[in-house]
């Protein structure tokens, strides 16, 4: 029979498998205990959506028979460049060239290594180590070579970039970061943010953002890339480019909204991509995100909520775990005292729970994989449900 795949994109071929296609395999011969499930693997929000998103949604479903605009109604726009404004003291930005709606960040931060990267150039694309796999994937499929910056301890769980050569900067195009990181939480600074940047200008690279988890922390708001461009005095945030979403500050993940801002001249030619590739948001889903992102009210309540589990939930585990509250974020990232595929099964087939082995996010570098004996716990459940699963968790840790 004629094997169709060899025509395909070889580059498919480079692609790992994802970290729940992993798991599942993981688990593929446990047995569970007897006990209801607790998901605490997938970084999947389970608040409630806002009512009045919602409500907007379905107001607007008429709008379906309307063709959308790639570059999104103006009021959408508007709104997001008035929420980046007031979230991260800006000067300003232009709603008309420095503001683009994207159908989640996921779909875009891959979208945009591909317009991005030159590949006749041996493009080296740099990003955290452990990191969202979708910066791994976007630089193979355009291209590009991976560089993993490992995120350990020594590092306050980001990369040394002063340990990154200068070889590297110079073929890098395309570096990735995650602030606040998944699945480590921890944040970036205003000040190695504006260091990043002068590292661009040297050596003409553009620094990608993902921000995603920008409006879950504690007390302090982390600070955002164009926030350090401005602090800086740079209101064209030159080669600095920023994804946020509605899925984590507005438990909307289904809604598949989010945006992408910063430099006008780079976002114009990722515009053409997009034009091209067919991704325009739907009418209703840009209204109701405009109501999102004029509310903050939801985003407070949905902040305590967070607050509230990580403090029950380390309260439980302090004991037993090497864990500690991240700076940002949902999720925690513990280390085990067994390997942590050993501790995801055991603790699957022991007590119902499931936990992402680490090294299922990360790359071995030089000999170390810097997920190796650490396992990423999502507190997206109810509170009820993570302080159970805390509870199992510790029950399990203490027969071991």
């Amino acid at each position: 029979m004629f094997d169709k795949s060899a025509d395909m994109n070889p580059d498919l071929e480079l692609l790992h498998p994802y970290p729940f296609e992993k798991l599942a395999k993981l688990f593929a011969d446990i047995a569970p205990a007897n006990k209801p499930h607790i998901a605490l693997s997938i970084g999947e929000p389970q608040h409630p959506a806002p009512n009045f998103v919602q409500q907007c949604v379905a107001d607007n479903t008429a709008l379906l028979a309307k063709y959308p605009s790639t570059q999104g109604i103006p009021e959408l726009r508007e709104a997001i460049a008035t929420w980046l404004t007031k979230r991260f003291n800006l000067q300003s930005i232009n709603p008309n060239g420095e503001v683009l709606p994207v159908n989640g960040t996921r779909e875009a931060l891959f979208a945009f290594a591909q317009a991005l990267l030159d590949r006749q150039r041996a493009p080296l694309v740099l990003m955290p180590n452990p990191f969202y796999q979708i910066y791994e994937g976007a630089a193979l499929l355009a291209g590009g070579q991976p560089m993993y910056l490992p995120c350990t301890a020594d590092s306050g769980l980001q990369p040394d970039f002063n340990a990154v050569p200068e070889e590297a900067w110079v073929r890098c195009q395309l570096l990735y970061i995650c602030s606040p990181g998944n699945p480590t939480g921890a944040v970036l600074s205003v000040a190695q943010m504006q260091s990043l940047i002068q590292l661009a200008d040297k050596y003409d690279f553009t620094i990608a953002s993902d921000e995603c988890y920008s409006e879950i922390y504690n007390q302090t708001p982390p600070p955002g890339l164009l926030q350090a461009c401005a602090e800086m005095g740079r209101h064209d945030y030159r080669r600095c480019v920023v994804f946020h979403s509605l899925s984590k500050r507005s438990n909307l993940p289904g809604l598949r909204s989010g945006f992408v801002a910063g430099d006008a001249e780079i976002l114009q030619r990722f515009l053409r991509y997009r034009t091209y590739h067919g991704c325009a948001m739907s009418m209703h889903h840009q209204l109701a995100s405009i109501a999102a992102w004029q509310d903050e009210t939801h985003v407070e309540a949905n902040r305590a909520e967070y607050r509230e589990k990580f403090s029950v939930v380390l309260n439980i585990l302090k004991d037993v775990l090497d864990v500690e509250a991240p700076d940002a974020g949902f999720y925690l990232w513990a280390k085990t005292p067994i390997s942590d595929e050993t501790f995801a099964q055991e603790l699957k087939r022991q007590q119902n729970v499931t936990v992402l082995p680490g090294q299922y996010l990360s790359r071995e570098v030089h000999g170390e994989n810097p997920g190796v004996n650490r396992v990423r716990m999502a507190l997206v459940a109810s509170l009820d449900e993570c302080r159970e699963g805390a509870e199992r968790i510790r029950d399990f840790v203490k027969g071991l």
